[in-house]
């Protein structure tokens, strides 16, 4: 299949000249990019594109999408962070597959029209009083949606017998949870060139998993070579409940647990110091910036233009949908931007910086050289937005800067994801987005009631 996107107003390639070409054609090939120039080549389908913005796809570093079916709940509105999961674990303990595929396709599908084409969720809800094969679940729903998807497994050891915070009903033992995190690294994880599927492993955070869980994860994810994530360094809770219970601030005491490297990023990191900043300079470990859930949560502004500076790998992220409550990558970008803009004034990241962020950035620290820019041979992951709308009139002087400055706040008009159409005029194509709703909105019910 050949897909020619023609005489763009403007293709956004965030490649490494960041170069902005005006009036290019794009050819994709099957599921990668052929060609981009002036020559029009042949193809299966054309996009006339004379007033089109093409960007690269945008990447999400952290989420967790069965909390899909625990937003705009009133009674957490006004909560932070821990109150606010306590009450929320005695809803999450009854989750089961029908909610993890819908709450899954839904808030993918959320993601993919605000052109995101890879997400990266962090499960680490699994009940020890039934069997549950969530991954598995998740996995059909990425393929039926068709969105490049890196799923965790992570896992939860610490309950509130134990000092932790979770219920024991979704607490797990050390052996059970390294079993079934092998088991999915050799069905699921594919490190292939435009592999649509892989594992990484993620503990919660430090407040409900064990130190010996930490320790056999990282293990385990060395010796398969996947990715490493938990939270980390978002709240003052998790900071005084680390100097509590190891008597060390929350990085050292991953450091010590060997959670530190190229391999691993963390959720959050509001609160690194600038000890900590420069130790994750010298490492290379990653930080998934969730800017709308910290303040949704009141958690506080990550110091990203300072970790950009110390070329700190950063990615974008949406966080839970419960804790922001959205799944939109473009309104994470602006609302990141301005944040940084509030804290830092005329030293905050640039509205560039935080595209890069969203795209490269996310591939960087999911480990993807395949993905995150658009050039000949690289995956064909890219949302398109058609300029001719009431609200970009004025815009068309700097189209790297628009998603920031201006932002976007509506549905993409494209979406391709490897190659496919996903999202046309707004609109999902490979589900029945109707038949979703009416089905996802039924489980809700039943879910949120019992």
């Amino acid at each position: 299949m050949k897909i020619l996107i023609k005489n763009a107003k403007a293709i956004i390639t965030m490649n490494d000249n960041n170069d902005v070409l005006f009036n290019h054609n794009l050819l994709i090939q099957d599921n990668k990019i052929e060609y981009i120039g002036k020559e029009l080549k042949e193809a299966d389908k054309i996009i006339d594109a004379k007033d089109m913005y093409i960007y690269p796809g945008l990447i999400n570093t952290h989420h967790h999408l069965y909390q899909t079916f625990t937003r705009n709940l009133p009674e957490v509105q006004n909560m932070e962070l821990f109150p606010w999961l306590k009450y929320l674990y005695e809803i999450w303990k009854h989750l089961d597959d029908e909610v993890i595929y819908l709450s899954s396709l839904v808030g993918m599908g959320e993601l993919v029209k605000y052109g995101c084409t890879t997400v990266f969720d962090h499960h680490y809800v699994f009940r020890s009083d039934t069997e549950c094969d969530f991954i598995s679940v998740q996995m059909k729903a990425a393929k039926d949606l068709g969105v490049r998807f890196h799923a965790s497994r992570g896992s939860m050891s610490l309950g509130v017998d134990d000092g932790g915070l979770p219920p024991m009903s979704v607490v797990e033992s050390l052996e059970e949870i390294i079993k079934d995190s092998e088991r999915l690294i050799k069905i699921f994880h594919d490190t292939s060139k435009y592999s649509m599927n892989q594992i990484v492993l993620a503990p919660c955070s430090p407040f409900s998993v064990s130190d010996e869980l930490m320790v056999e994860s990282a293990k385990l994810a060395r010796k398969y070579g996947v990715k490493l994530h938990t939270h980390l360094g978002e709240t003052l809770d998790e900071e005084d409940y680390c100097l509590e219970t190891s008597k060390e601030r929350p990085l050292a005491y991953m450091e010590r647990l060997g959670w530190i490297g190229e391999d691993v990023f963390f959720a959050h990191g509001i609160h690194f110091n600038d000890e900590e900043l420069k130790r994750l300079s010298d490492t290379k470990t990653g930080v998934a910036h969730c800017p709308v859930s910290n303040q949704k949560l009141s958690s506080g502004i990550a110091r990203i233009s300072e970790m950009v500076k110390l070329n700190i790998p950063v990615g974008l992220a949406v966080d839970g949908s419960a804790s922001n409550d959205g799944s939109n990558l473009l309104a994470e970008l602006r609302a990141g931007y301005l944040l940084q803009r509030l804290r830092y004034s005329n030293d905050a990241i640039t509205p560039e910086g935080m595209l890069r962020i969203a795209t490269r950035g996310g591939a960087k620290i999911l480990g993807r050289k395949d993905i995150g820019y658009l050039e000949k041979g690289m995956a064909a992951d890219m949302f398109v937005l058609d300029t001719t709308r009431l609200q970009y009139v004025g815009t068309n002087k700097d189209p790297i800067a628009l998603l920031a400055t201006v932002g976007v706040n509506h549905p993409v008009d494209y979406t391709i994801i490897n190659g496919k159409i996903i999202v046309q005029d707004g609109e999902i194509k490979t589900i029945d987005e109707n038949k979703i709703v009416k089905e996802a909105n039924i489980k809700f019910e039943e879910f949120i009631n019992m």
